[in-house]
């Protein structure tokens, strides 16, 4: 009987373990850690780096210690428009329509048709400044 209460009791999730404490000192690190990668990224073009290699290493580096999450959590608290830039950099639709254009510029480029990808790249950006602004106003409203 008794080995048997004991496994009712024995439960698998706890609150601790589903929902852990918040880390209420975390700006003592994320702040410093912040400004570090500003100074890396800002001596990287300064000094003339390879500018893919720094973004690279400092992209990773953000967000395997969740800087990038961190910093989205700060724009988040500005009231109103604070939550419609986290919403609207977290679309990924827009990641993945950014991330096809790109591809079809570089297989036009090689292929010799430069003049038609300044085209196609202004008509993408324009198609996705009008999807922000459209997401903003629909939201606010």
């Amino acid at each position: 009987m008794d080995s048997k209460q004991n496994q009712e009791n024995i439960k698998i999730f706890t609150q601790e373990s589903i929902a852990p404490p918040n880390k209420s000192g975390a700006w003592k690190i994320m702040l410093p850690l912040s400004i570090a990668l500003g100074a890396i990224a800002y001596a990287a073009w300064y000094y003339g780096w390879h500018a893919k290699a720094v973004t690279t290493g400092v992209m990773l580096f953000a967000a395997l210690s969740h800087v990038l999450a961190w910093g989205l959590g700060i724009i988040g608290l500005v009231p109103i428009i604070g939550p419609l830039i986290v919403k609207v950099l977290s679309l990924s639709i827009i990641w993945l329509l950014n991330a096809v254009g790109y591809l079809v510029s570089f297989t036009a480029i090689k292929r010799g048709y430069s003049k038609d990808v300044l085209t196609y790249r202004g008509l993408t950006i324009a198609l996705l400044t009008g999807i922000v602004i459209g997401y903003v106003i629909g939201s606010l409203v």
